[in-house]
């Protein structure tokens, strides 16, 4: 494929913007090559500005669940900028957005919204320790909860993606105060609190890990978390901002059925716009200023096109669309396992709900340590092989992938025919 306008398009931007983008991962560095510049998006595909298109597995990282500019969404977002982007005061879509996540969501009783993923987590946790009057959290190594300070020790996501995970800038204080343990280690998790038994404001993690590949809890650690976190005092915050709306309208929790005290949200429930949001117990919620002494605040926070664009969007959702796109998200990583598995390849793929994932490695994924132990030359290599044949997946193996209700069967077939052409190819360059 030509991408010369792409290439020429990243050597302008790297002349205004650090590295030429404004999320690393999109740099391209885990795979090589240059970014793929997108001039506009319809459906389940993505176009260039070469005019090159692809089936999308990105989705902008997971909000384009409805597909890009479906034509709901893109209703209410031209109906809310005719009346005005933004006020800095309440508005009816507010409570009407809140209510819906409110109504499907079993742990949120109360919700307040933000920007970003990145200001739900970090308000969240700020608001654990007001609440529960300590400062150490848990987080677990390779959970990428955004770039806030706390969240930047042994991160995932695009910090795993640049082999920094622990970034300059964060203090020794902040570091002090944030304890790394295994995802799925329960007894880890156990051994912290017993050595700081009224320090732990908060447990956070990421009950279906998006950042580091798509890795699942495995049986009864959702629960110890829950026990462990009653025992001690401290509060369990799920960040659901990647599988909020997106593994089933009640996210993990519901699935799982362990209720976290706090919920973070973001992606799916602004439907493309930027947004974030956390919510849970009203006991806890009620402590946010202006009625209680933990402080939130933001100049763009409920910003009407984003909550026109999220209440439309959560709108399109039901029960009977996550066991659809369930159905395309296993049919599509059972075709390529059996692609790889035809060629000797060493695997693991796993779809929920509208995730899904795959590592070159051949032992079960599980934490950090397991899922870097996969073949990341063997996965660039396919990445492109993928691309050029008009597939578009992360460009790093340290994320998920995601289906939306514009994807079809067509579309899984195939990719899946494309990924038998593209490992036969990769396997030629050996």
């Amino acid at each position: 494929m030509n991408r010369s306008r792409s290439e020429a398009d990243f050597a302008a931007a790297r002349g205004v913007i650090p590295g030429g983008v404004n999320s690393t991962v999109r740099a391209f560095k885990a795979v090589g090559g240059t970014p793929v510049f997108i001039r506009e998006a319809q459906g389940a595909y993505v176009t260039d500005v070469d005019g090159n298109r692809y089936v999308d597995y990105v989705l902008s990282w997971g909000p384009m669940i409805a597909g890009h500019a479906h034509p709901a969404v893109v209703e209410a977002i031209r109906d809310a900028a005719l009346r005005g982007t933004s006020y800095g005061a309440p508005t009816e879509a507010e409570t009407e957005l809140a209510r819906r996540i409110a109504k499907h969501v079993p742990s949120v009783e109360l919700v307040r919204f933000c920007s970003s993923g990145t200001e739900a987590t970090a308000n969240a946790v700020r608001l654990a320790r007001g609440f529960t009057g300590r400062e150490k959290i848990i987080k677990f190594a390779g959970c990428y909860h955004g770039c806030a300070d706390p969240f930047l020790i042994a991160a995932g996501s695009s910090a795993l993606t640049m082999g920094v995970p622990d970034s300059k800038g964060v203090t020794a204080g902040t570091a002090r105060d944030t304890i790394n343990v295994p995802y799925n280690d329960a007894a880890a998790v156990r051994a912290v609190f017993e050595n700081n038994p009224r320090e732990i404001a908060a447990v956070i993690v990421e009950p279906y890990v998006g950042n580091m590949g798509f890795v699942l809890p495995q049986p009864g650690f959702l629960n110890a978390l829950r026990t462990l976190t009653h025992e001690f005092g401290a509060l369990l915050i799920f960040d659901e901002v990647m599988t909020g709306f997106r593994v089933g309208l009640g996210g993990v929790q519901e699935r799982e059925g362990v209720l976290p005290d706090l919920t973070t949200l973001a992606k799916v429930i602004g439907g493309g716009l930027p947004v974030g949001a956390f919510g849970g117990r009203a006991e806890v919620m009620e402590r946010l200023t202006p009625d209680g002494d933990v402080f939130q605040a933001g100049t763009l926070s409920g910003n009407p096109l984003a909550m026109a664009a999220g209440i439309a969007t959560l709108d399109l959702l039901d029960a009977a669309l996550y066991v659809h796109l369930e159905r395309l998200g296993t049919r599509l990583v059972e075709g390529f396992a059996s692609v790889f598995r035809a060629r000797g390849v060493p695997h693991v793929a796993t779809a929920v709900g509208s995730m899904f994932g795959f590592f070159f490695t051949d032992g079960p994924v599980v934490d950090l340590t397991s899922a870097k132990r996969s073949d990341v030359g063997l996965y660039a290599r396919f990445f492109h092989a993928m691309l050029d044949r008009g597939h578009y997946f992360a460009p790093a193996q340290f994320e998920a992938g995601f289906l939306s209700m514009a994807h079809t069967a067509a579309e899984i077939d195939a990719t899946v025919a494309a990924a038998a052409d593209a490992m036969d190819e990769v396997y030629a360059c050996r």
